[in-house]
């Protein structure tokens, strides 16, 4: 395998997609808004993709959050609310803001796990300050990072019990940043002492999580020339050191244009300064083929992050749920006055 994670330009594989993964074995995929188009559709793309890799258990991912981040929508499946209103229902009550976010995370997971897609790109730990561009905005949960890291673990709790694995984003905190990493390159001149009371907490606090994804983002009071993603220094020292976090490491996605450099050095950099997997999302056929070619297999340490959170997967005993029950309760939690 590949420490690879690549999207596909359709709703179904191409003879040169199917031929492509098959010869370089990625270890997942991530789907978007064109790849969908009914759940039968989704299901059958999925195996696809699952077939083509050689590899049942290979990680599927989706953008899930609520919102306007739902790759998944109506009329087959339900809208879910903003990490933000969860965040307003706290300040009325954070027990049932828990329980809100929970069972939202729950229902998702109901939905996900229907299509074979066993990884939601849920919850978003990055604290919004004033002034922040809203590429975050209401996707976070508060701008408090207390409220963060206790819906943050509600919601990774409803998407485990639902045996889909959540990834904490984007580590360690995309909340400062002036601009949108997709279009130019954020840098965060805050303080260290800022970073690590602000910023950083929440991803602390889940640092005990199977999935991570990096920031596109340079924080100048740790390393004022490398983004997160490839900085050994931000990996090293805070994420793997301070936060504790052991977990598989993911970068954000490759084609955004924060990163720099062609399609290989991209991806020779972010595994060399101590990523575990690569994502890349556009599905592209040129972008991909430089990134695959002459990539090494996955390390010995992913490869043994990787067991490790398909193995939380595999575990059976989960709480009955009934998906009626729980819909209602969620719409009561939801129409409470904030």
């Amino acid at each position: 395998m590949k420490p690879l994670l690549l999207g596909c330009k359709g709703v179904r594989l191409t003879n040169s997609e199917t031929e492509f993964y098959a010869e370089h074995k990625p270890v997942g995929f991530i789907l978007f808004r064109r790849n969908i188009e009914t759940p039968d559709q989704v299901k059958a793309l999925v195996s696809s993709m699952k077939e083509a890799s050689g590899n049942p258990d290979a990680l599927v991912l989706i953008d899930q959050e609520g919102g306007r981040v739902a790759r998944l929508r109506p009329p087959h499946w339900p809208s879910y609310p903003t990490g933000a209103a969860y965040g307003a229902l706290w300040k009325i009550d954070p027990d049932l803001a828990g329980e809100a976010a929970f069972l939202g995370a729950r229902l998702i997971a109901d939905d996900l796990s229907a299509l074979g897609i066993n990884v939601d790109c849920l919850p978003v730990l990055d604290v919004p300050v004033p002034g922040a561009h809203d590429v975050i905005g209401d996707r976070a949960y508060s701008r408090e990072p207390h409220i963060v890291m206790a819906l943050g673990r509600a919601a990774a709790q409803g998407l485990l019990e639902g045996g889909v694995l959540p990834i904490i984003k984007h580590i360690p905190g995309h909340g400062r940043a002036t601009g949108d990493s997709h279009h130019t390159l954020p840098r965060v001149k805050a303080s260290r002492y800022q970073l690590d009371h602000t910023d950083f907490p929440p991803f602390r606090a889940l640092g005990d999580l199977d999935l991570a994804m990096t920031a596109h983002v340079v924080y100048e009071a740790i390393d004022p020339d490398e983004p997160a993603t490839t900085s050994r220094k931000v990996i090293t020292e805070v994420i793997r050191g301070q936060m504790g976090f052991d977990g598989i490491l993911m970068s954000d996605d490759l084609s955004m244009k924060a990163l720099s450099g062609d399609f290989s050095s991209r991806r020779k950099a972010v595994l060399a300064e101590g990523c575990d997997l690569v994502l890349h999302c556009n599905g592209e056929m040129e972008e991909m083929v430089p990134i695959a070619e002459g990539c090494p297999s996955i390390a010995a340490a992913a490869t043994r992050r990787l067991d490790r959170a398909l193995g939380a997967l595999k575990k059976p005993a989960r709480l009955a749920f009934d998906r009626g029950q729980a819909q209602a309760r969620l719409a009561e939690l939801l129409a409470i006055p904030v």
